[in-house]
């Protein structure tokens, strides 16, 4: 086994006394090829190319002398050192860090960059990459081959963002590159990069003025508000009153403004979000939003939203809420199950409009969870039997809620509606179709 092993953070700039003390020493080196041609890493070292960070710490664990391992950036943040400390390998480390990468990104751009999301783009987790870009105002995306800027862009179709694109961060092919996102797929990038995505609705005081963070990587203004289920009027913008669903959905007429119907009565909305379980990294799927609260609670959560309705009033109802809610949502005028098939993949729907040929469609893009409602027992027995031949195991409730005035104590309104809900079965490789 190695007797010691020092991982050293390079970020362009001249190695510190550390670093090249380190170096100096070292029996065996590992990096990538940029790494190996430092004029520091002594020539009689034995030389690792770092491809699988996994089989060079299995390298090292066999090698009898002194190992150093070269890379970019802070190596502790998105880096070697946690492939490096597996127990299966043994090894003590010692870390020499350098700027991040991100840090150094955000320097280029000349931006704070507290409020952050930073994620790390592989072929297997874009497109969840793009759905956390979809979902907040200020994103770092850590790139990889097949999973870089033009990748991004295609996946963001239809949503505006800012790419500042920083390519081969402190060498002197350095070089950093604003453009809208709609024209970064047209570009040739190089590795290793770093994209900013910037855009969509953030939080902040009043008249814009911004707030400042508390906590990494959340902006607190746009949670703001306590608790989730809230009430109508909660999401009722100037002007615009909640007033039942757009066009085909299923329901009775249209309620008063500022009283729910039955697919908007806060208590169904909260047990729709506890059984699909929005997070970041996810993609909502809102059919029929009316006016906008389950979207913007989806988004609340941190999951990315693609709220649909046939009515542009109730598309712009939705986008008033999510503007006083602090949160960026997308919406599509259009009328179900037609409009679900330019849609990116979901992973979670909630079904407010069209019954069963909308959850046909839906179940035939297997995300992992699917939530209706009906007025009536045959339609809830309609879609029940939809969710169960499209493969999800099916949950079924009659929710019934009494709202009450409390200075007496009698019945203010009342809500009786049908729940269902379906939870994908995933069924072995070898008896797929």
């Amino acid at each position: 086994m190695a007797d010691r092993v020092t991982v050293i953070g390079w970020d362009g700039s001249p190695l510190t006394s550390a670093a090249r003390s380190a170096l100096s020493a070292a029996t065996l080196v590992a990096g990538a090829a940029h790494h190996l041609a430092l004029p520091e890493v002594p020539p009689a070292a034995e030389r690792v190319r770092l491809g699988s960070v996994d089989l060079a710490a299995r390298r090292i664990a066999g090698h009898r002398g002194t190992a150093v391992v070269l890379a970019d950036g802070d190596p502790g943040f998105f880096g070697v050192v946690r492939t490096l400390r597996a127990p299966e390998h043994g090894l003590e480390i010692e870390v020499v860090p350098a700027v991040s990468s991100v840090a150094a990104a955000f320097a280029r751009a000349g931006m704070p960059w507290e409020d952050a999301r930073i994620v790390v783009a592989h072929q297997r987790t874009l497109r969840r990459a793009v759905n956390v870009c979809r979902a907040h105002p200020k994103v770092a995306v850590l790139t990889s081959p097949g999973a870089g800027p033009a990748e991004l862009a295609l996946l963001l179709d239809g949503v505006h963002r800012t790419f500042v694109v920083c390519e081969e961060l402190g060498t002197d092919r350095e070089q950093v590159s604003v453009l809208t996102s709609d024209r970064a797929a047209d570009h040739s990038w190089r590795d290793p990069n770093v994209v900013l995505v910037i855009g969509g609705t953030g939080g902040g005081g009043a008249a814009g003025t911004p707030t400042v963070p508390w906590l990494m990587g959340q902006d607190t203004a746009a949670r703001s508000v306590r608790g989730w289920g809230l009430p109508m009027e909660e999401y009722a913008s100037e002007g615009h009153g909640t007033r039942g669903h757009g066009p085909g959905a299923p329901g009775t007429a249209p309620a008063p403004a500022l009283r729910p119907g039955a697919g908007e009565d806060p208590a169904l909305r909260t047990a729709q979000l506890a059984r699909l379980g929005p997070r970041i990294g996810d993609l909502v799927w809102d059919i029929g939003c009316a006016g906008g609260a389950f979207a913007v609670e989806a988004a609340r959560f941190g999951a990315a939203v693609i709220a649909v309705d046939t009515d542009p009033a109730a598309c712009a109802r939705t986008e008033a809420a999510a503007r006083r809610h602090g949160v960026p949502l997308q919406t599509v005028q259009g009328r179900a199950p037609h409009v679900l098939e330019r849609l990116p993949e979901p992973d979670v729907v909630r079904i407010a409009a069209g019954g069963v040929p909308v959850v046909t469609a839906c179940t035939d893009r297997r995300p992992e969870r699917i939530v209706a409602h009906a007025s009536t027992r045959d339609e809830a027995e309609a879609i029940g039997t939809a969710l169960a031949e499209g493969g999800y195991a099916v949950e079924s409730l009659l929710l019934q809620t009494v709202g009450l005035d409390p200075a007496d104590w009698t019945e203010r309104e009342r809500s009786v509606v049908f729940l269902l809900a379906g939870r994908r079965i995933d069924l072995p490789a070898a008896s797929r179709g």
